[in-house]
């Protein structure tokens, strides 16, 4: 039996850790799963990489819940870890496998959740004591028990565990209590591991029998493991991207159109943005934007990480240069994240400025459901304003629409003064300035109908762009 100190450098490690560590104490649930994810692609990477000759069978990993014995145990039948593997990644917190791993296998893996070793240690936020039973897949090495009680003392033995991988189990402590109740544990997995690559079992399937749901023997699988955005936007179809905006949001109207972002340089980025419909007098729902990183889910308040414009947006984002310990302030400074940010507003207003090229009609159609959001990035993005600004509509009283530069050309002869200024008339409610619009069009005016939440902003701000 092996007894020791965990080489940490500083004897209150833990209390850091269940109070500062983390904002919210649920995630230990992510953090864990996500290491088993990680260890289950792990394997992966060797077999493909020829370095593991065993067979892989798709098992998925498992949550259970014991009210009686108050534990949750994480089990994965991936890679497992040795004696000496289990001492230098759990005892001496500052190393993270993952990146010993990633500089070997990184051809094979694009995706090791965990960045850094600190993601097991959350779950001391919610235990007493954590146990970790694992078993390598290297053949003939015996299996080992690591047991913790919050302390920086552990133990660990050789034990018995006929299949390879890893089971973590956490013994809850009494402040802790909701994370038995299953409700509250799938309600967890659904927020955060939704879209996992790895399947996720939690309990059985049940169906309606004889007035009552029974369990069948089949595993209920939480998660998504190809969520549209991991997909290559060519083998996807229109009815594709509603399917999976109807996952994302169940209730509300079908969005008007998306964009599939790609991008591998300057950093990674993926992700689809549905555009929703804004009707102008409801009040706009922000949060819709769900942040990923290597589809584990991060937020989804995303003011900060994407322009306050963009989110009206609905939809996903998923990149791996997103820290996963996140707090909002340290989301916001972080150099990758304001990077991200301004890529996104460039690829909006490319994607709108295609849709308006390809199919002007069909953008003058679903223009009233995207104007506010349009002008909304005017007023308040100086780069997209410069995009925008030759795809934005204006609307006549007559409901007939021109760019800026169409409208400027119609109105210049008619409608200069002596000044040589240019006079844009407007109105801003047809029915009841009904008589002055028939007026200024029987002397030869155009009159455009501004009637917008957001219009009075935009005319101060055009007034300040277009000279004379």
């Amino acid at each position: 039996m092996q007894t020791g100190k965990i080489g940490v450098t500083t004897e209150n490690i833990f209390p850091i850790i269940k109070k500062f560590l983390y904002s919210d104490h649920e995630i230990f649930l992510r953090e864990l799963i996500s290491n088993a994810v990680d260890a289950t692609q792990k394997l992966k990477a060797l077999a493909s990489a020829g370095d593991f000759k065993g067979t892989i069978d798709d098992v998925p990993i498992r949550v259970t819940v014991d009210k009686k014995k108050k534990t949750i145990t994480v089990s994965d039948n991936g890679i497992g870890m040795t004696r000496e593997e289990l001492d230098k990644y759990l005892n001496q917190i500052a190393f993270s496998s993952a990146n010993d791993f990633l500089d070997k296998y990184k051809d094979q893996l694009n995706s090791i959740i965990g960045h850094f070793g600190l993601g097991f240690y959350s779950s001391f936020m919610v235990s007493d004591k954590v146990e970790v039973i694992t078993k390598s897949y290297i053949e003939d090495s015996p299996a080992q028990k690591w047991s913790c009680d919050g302390s920086p003392e552990f133990t660990i033995d050789e034990v018995k565990k006929e299949q390879r991988g890893t089971d973590v189990i956490l013994y809850i402590d009494k402040e802790s209590k909701e994370f038995l109740e299953e409700d509250r544990i799938e309600k967890l997995l659904k927020k955060y591991c939704k879209f996992l690559p790895v399947e996720i079992a939690f309990g059985k399937e049940k169906e309606w029998k004889d007035g009552k749901y029974v369990e069948t023997g089949k595993d209920k699988i939480i998660n998504n493991t190809k969520p549209a955005w991991t997909i290559k936007p060519a083998e996807l179809k229109e009815e594709d991207y509603l399917k999976f905006y109807r996952e994302l949001y169940p209730t509300g109207d079908e969005p008007l159109f998306n964009i599939h972002l790609n991008v591998d340089y300057p950093f990674k980025l993926t992700g689809i943005l549905y555009f929703p419909k804004i009707k102008s007098n409801i009040e706009i729902q922000k949060n819709k934007i769900q942040l990923y990183s290597n589809q584990v889910f991060v937020t989804d308040s995303v003011e900060g990480i994407v322009p306050e414009f963009l989110t009206l947006l609905h939809g996903v984002l998923d990149s791996p240069d997103i820290p996963l310990n996140v707090s909002r302030s340290y989301l916001q400074s972080d150099s990758n994240v304001k990077k991200i940010s301004s890529h996104i507003t460039k690829k909006v207003a490319d994607r709108l400025s295609e849709i308006f090229r390809n199919n002007r009609p069909e953008f003058e159609k679903k223009w009233d459901n995207l104007k506010l959001f349009i002008e909304y990035g005017m007023i308040t993005e100086e780069k997209f304003y410069e995009k925008a600004s030759k795809f934005a509509l204006l609307k006549n009283t007559e409901d007939k629409y021109f760019t800026f530069e169409e409208y400027e050309k119609i109105i210049k002869e008619n409608q200069t003064d002596k000044n040589k200024s240019l006079i844009y008339l407007y109105s801003t409610n047809k029915t009841d300035q009904y008589t002055y619009i028939d007026k200024a069009r029987n002397r030869g005016y155009d009159v455009l109908l501004l009637d917008g939440q957001l219009d009075v902003h935009l005319i101060n701000h055009l007034e300040s762009k277009l000279k004379d």
